[in-house]
C-alpha cells in the first residue's frame, strides 16, 4: 500500500514539474527582431483601424526608429502619413508622405502618397493677407503629381483643388486692386485689374473686376473703356438678371459722370476765355 501511495503522489508531481518546465522554456524563448516588429506593426494597425490615430502614430514612429531591415518600414511609413492626415496635422502629413515617396518610389502606394501630399499642402494654414508660400507650395505639388502621373483617374480632383488655389492667388490681386480704388488711385487700380483679367480669365471674381475696372475708368474720365468693360460683363452674364440690373445702374453712373465732365470742361473753357479777354483788356 505504501508503494502505491508513493507512486500516486509522484505522478501528479512529475506532471506538474514537466508543465512548469515547458512553460518556462516557452517563455524564455526570445522573439526575433522581425517578430517583434510584426507584433508592433499589427498593434499599430489595429489602433489605426479603430481610428485611434494618435496612439497609432506613437507605435509607428517606434517601428520606424527600430525596425530597419525588418520588412515593415514601408507599411509603417505609409500608415504614419495616413494617421497624420486623418489627424489633420497637415504639415506633418505632407512631410511623412514626402519621406515615403523618397524612400519607396516603387511602392504601389507611391501615387496615392503623392496625391495626398498635395492635398495636405492645400489644407495647410492660409490667410489672404499673409505670405502665400503655402499656396505656391500646394500648386507645385499638384503640378508635380500630374507630371508624374499624366494618366491619373484623379485628374478632375486635381483640377478642382488647383482651381481653388488659383482663386486664392487671384483673390489677393483682386484685394490689392480694390484697395487702390478705395485709396482714390484709379490708374493703379486699372493696372491691377487688367492684369487680373489677363492672368485669371476663369476666376470667380471676374465679374466683380469687370465692374470695378469700369468704375476706375469712369473715375479717370475715360468713359469709352468704362463702357467697353461694362459690355463684357453684360455679355458674359446675359442670363443673369441681377447682373443686367447692375449693368443698367453702372451705365447710368457713367452717363452722369460724363455729363458732369462735359459741364466741367465747358466751365473751364469759359474760365480760360474770360481770363484771355481780361488779359487783352489789361494790355
Amino acid at each position: 500500500m505504501k508503494k502505491v501511495f508513493k507512486y500516486t503522489l509522484f505522478v501528479p508531481f512529475f506532471l506538474y514539474m514537466a508543465t512548469v518546465m515547458g512553460c518556462s522554456s516557452t517563455s524564455n524563448k526570445k522573439m526575433t527582431h522581425t517578430e517583434w516588429c510584426k507584433t508592433r506593426y499589427e498593434a499599430a494597425e489595429e489602433l489605426y483601424k479603430a481610428k485611434k490615430y494618435g496612439r497609432a502614430t506613437e507605435k509607428l514612429e517606434e517601428i520606424l526608429s527600430t525596425c530597419a531591415g525588418s520588412g515593415y518600414m514601408e507599411q509603417a511609413q505609409f500608415l504614419l502619413a495616413e494617421s497624420r492626415f486623418n489627424l489633420e496635422q497637415w504639415i506633418e502629413a505632407r512631410g511623412e508622405y514626402g519621406s515615403f515617396i523618397v524612400n519607396f518610389p516603387g511602392s504601389p502606394f507611391a501615387e496615392t502618397a503623392e496625391f495626398r501630399k498635395a492635398v495636405s499642402s492645400f489644407n495647410m494654414d492660409y490667410k489672404i493677407d499673409r505670405d502665400e508660400s503655402n499656396t505656391t507650395t500646394a500648386m507645385k505639388d499638384f503640378e508635380r503629381y500630374l507630371a508624374n502621373h499624366p494618366e491619373t483617374p484623379l485628374r478632375d480632383s486635381v483640377n478642382y483643388y488647383y482651381n481653388l488655389l488659383v482663386d486664392r492667388v487671384a483673390e489677393k490681386e483682386f484685394q490689392t486692386g480694390r484697395l487702390y480704388l478705395r485709396m482714390e488711385k484709379p490708374q493703379a487700380a486699372v493696372i491691377y485689374f487688367k492684369e487680373f483679367l489677363e492672368t485669371y480669365p476663369k476666376a470667380k471674381r471676374r465679374q466683380e473686376v469687370l465692374f470695378l475696372i469700369s468704375d476706375a475708368y469712369t473715375d479717370l474720365d475715360q468713359f469709352e473703356p468704362a463702357r467697353q468693360y461694362l459690355a463684357i460683363a453684360q455679355n458674359e452674364a446675359s442670363d443673369d438678371q441681377d447682373i443686367q440690373k447692375r449693368v443698367k445702374k453702372a451705365e447710368a453712373k457713367i452717363a452722369s459722370a460724363e455729363e458732369s465732365y462735359e459741364k466741367r470742361l465747358k466751365k473751364e473753357s469759359e474760365k480760360k476765355r474770360l481770363q484771355k479777354e481780361e488779359k487783352k483788356l489789361a494790355e
